[in-house]
C-alpha cells in the first residue's frame, strides 16, 4: 500500500488598500518579495491564520473578504490559500519574519516577485471565482 501523501497548507493575504495598493514584504529568510503569509496552524481556521500571519510578517490588521485562489507548489508538497484582504490599519513595519514592508502599486509587482507570487496578486484583483494553480515554486505550471 502507498504511504498517503504529505502536504503542507499554508495561507497568504492579498492586502489592498483604498488607493488600490498593494502590501508586499520581502522575506528576511531568502530574500524574495511576496504577499505576506505562512503555515496554518492545526488549531487555526484559515481566516485567522490569515489575519496572524498578516500581523506577524507586517504589524498590521486586516478584515479578511473572500478567498481568490488555491496554489501548490509541486516541488515542495505546499497548498497555499491566499484571500483577499482589506487592511484596518495603514502604518506596516518590518518584523522579525519581513526585512521591509511596503505598499505598491500593481503595476510594480511583477518587477518585485517570481511568476508564482505576482500571480495570487493579479487573481486577488480580479473578480473571476478563485483560481486554481500549480507552480514549481517559482513559474507557473500548465494545466
Amino acid at each position: 500500500m502507498p504511504e498517503t501523501p504529505k502536504h503542507s497548507v499554508s495561507v497568504a493575504g492579498v492586502v489592498v488598500d483604498d488607493n488600490g495598493r498593494v502590501l508586499v514584504i520581502k522575506r528576511r529568510d531568502n530574500g524574495h518579495w511576496e504577499p505576506p503569509g505562512g503555515v496554518l496552524e492545526l488549531s487555526e481556521s484559515f481566516e485567522a491564520g490569515v489575519r496572524r500571519e498578516i500581523a506577524e510578517e507586517t504589524g498590521i490588521s486586516v478584515e479578511v473578504e473572500r478567498l481568490t485562489g488555491v496554489y501548490k507548489n509541486m516541488t515542495r508538497g505546499v497548498v497555499a490559500l491566499v484571500f483577499r484582504c482589506r487592511p484596518l490599519s495603514l502604518r506596516p513595519s518590518a518584523t522579525d519574519e519581513a526585512v521591509t514592508v511596503r505598499w505598491v502599486n500593481p503595476s510594480e509587482v511583477v518587477g518585485l516577485m517570481d511568476p508564482a507570487y505576482a500571480i495570487r496578486i493579479d487573481d486577488a484583483l480580479g473578480e473571476s471565482a478563485a483560481a486554481t494553480r500549480t507552480h514549481d515554486g517559482v513559474q507557473l505550471m500548465q494545466a
